[in-house]
C-alpha cells in the first residue's frame, strides 16, 4: 500500500474530554510508522507540555514535520480548558474545527476528516443546532438526510437503516425505499472505500425470528423482502431477511461483508460487544470520509495531556488508519 498524498484532518472535539490527551498518544503511535499523517485542529495550549508541536498555517505542511512533531493548525478556546469540565464557551472552537476539516477536505487539501469525541449537551446549550457530528457533516456538504452511519471494527461492519431516533419512531421510518437507499450506499462505499469488489449484504430482520413467516410480525413480509428483491433487481449481492439473534454468530459473520441492520441498537450492540476497543464510526453518502472513535469525550477519566493517558487510544488509531486506507483507496494507491 502506498501513502495518501493528503494528510487527515483530526478535529478538536470537546477540549475538556480525553480527546487531546488522544491526540497526543495517536501522534506517538504514529509518528515513525508511515502510516495515518494527520494534523489537529485544535488548541496547541492543551498539547505541547506533552509532546513537540509545530504550528501550521496549512494543511500542505504537516507531512514535512510530522515524524518529529505533531502539527496543528491553531483554533483556541476562549475560556480555560479544566479536564472534564466542559465550558459552553469552548463550544465555538469545537464547532470551528470541525467547519474547518470539511472545508480542507472538500478543497482537496485533506484526505478525510477524523473527528473527536464531542458531547452534544455542550454543543446544545450553546446553540447548536444539530443532533450531533454526523448531521452537521451531512450540512457543511449541503447534503442533509443523505448521511448514513456504518460502524466497522475487525470482525464486524453494520449499517443501521434507521439511527438515533426512538424505537417507536424509527419502526415508523422503516420503509422499502429507505432500506434500499441504504443498502445501495453501503455497497457503493464498500466498493469504493474498502476495496471490495463484489459485496455480499446481509439484511437483517425486525422481528424475533425475523418474523417466523408473519406470526411474529409481518414487517419482512412487507417491507424487507420487497427491498431484497429490489436490491437484487439492481445487481446487488444480498441475503435475507436473517434473524437477529443468529446472524452475528462466530459461523455466520464471515459470510457477509456488511450487516444491514433496521435500528440502531440492533447494529451497534453485536459490535461494541464484540470489540469495542476497535470500533470505528464511518460516516457514508456524503462527498468525504469521516471516521470517529466508537466512544465519548470520557469526562470522568480526561485529565492534562501527560506523557500517560489513561484513555484507551486504540479506537482513535483505529480511525485514523481507517481513513488513511479509505483515502489510499480513493487515490488508488491501494488494491
Amino acid at each position: 500500500m502506498m501513502r495518501p498524498s493528503r494528510p487527515l484532518a483530526l478535529t478538536l472535539g470537546d477540549p475538556a474530554g480525553i480527546g487531546p490527551q488522544l491526540t497526543a498518544q495517536a501522534w506517538r503511535s504514529l509518528r515513525h510508522s508511515g502510516e495515518g499523517t494527520f494534523f489537529w485542529l485544535g488548541d496547541p495550549r492543551l498539547i505541547e507540555v506533552a509532546v513537540p508541536v509545530t504550528r501550521i498555517e496549512t494543511p500542505e505542511e504537516a507531512d514535512a514535520v510530522f515524524a518529529v512533531s505533531l502539527p496543528v493548525l491553531p483554533v483556541l478556546c476562549d475560556a480555560a480548558v479544566i479536564p472534564g469540565q466542559p465550558h459552553p464557551r469552548n463550544a465555538a472552537a469545537t464547532i470551528s474545527s470541525i467547519r474547518l476539516a470539511v472545508e480542507y477536505v472538500l478543497a482537496g487539501r485533506a484526505g478525510g476528516v477524523v473527528t473527536n469525541p464531542i458531547a452534544k449537551h455542550v454543543l446544545a446549550a450553546a446553540g447548536f443546532p444539530y443532533p450531533g457530528h454526523t448531521e452537521f457533516l451531512a450540512a457543511l456538504c449541503d447534503m442533509p438526510g443523505e448521511e448514513i452511519m456504518m460502524l466497522v471494527s475487525p470482525q464486524l461492519r453494520v449499517v443501521p437503516v434507521t439511527v438515533h431516533v426512538s424505537l417507536r419512531k424509527a419502526l415508523e421510518m422503516l420503509t422499502t425505499d429507505r432500506i434500499v437507499s441504504v443498502a445501495e450506499t453501503a455497497n457503493a462505499a464498500l466498493k469504493r472505500d474498502f476495496g471490495i469488489l463484489t459485496p455480499r449484504l446481509a439484511i437483517a430482520g425486525l422481528n424475533p425470528h425475523a418474523g417466523e413467516q408473519g406470526l411474529m410480525g409481518e414487517e419482512e413480509i412487507t417491507i424487507i423482502r420487497p427491498a431484497i428483491e429490489k436490491l437484487r433487481a439492481r445487481g446487488i449481492d444480498c441475503l435475507g431477511p436473517f434473524p437477529p439473534d443468529t446472524m452475528f454468530s462466530n459461523t455466520a459473520r464471515p459470510t457477509y461483508d456488511v450487516a444491514i441492520c433496521m435500528y440502531h441498537d440492533q447494529a451497534l450492540i453485536p459490535l461494541k460487544t464484540l470489540d469495542m476497543a476497535h470500533g470505528v464510526n464511518v460516516t457514508l453518502g456524503l462527498p468525504l470520509i469521516r471516521t470517529s472513535p466508537d466512544h465519548g469525550t470520557a469526562f470522568d477519566i480526561a485529565g492534562p495531556v501527560t506523557e500517560t493517558c489513561r484513555a484507551d487510544v486504540s479506537s482513535l488509531l483505529a480511525a485514523i488508519r481507517l481513513a488513511d486506507g479509505m483515502s489510499a483507496y480513493r487515490e488508488g494507491k491501494k488494491s
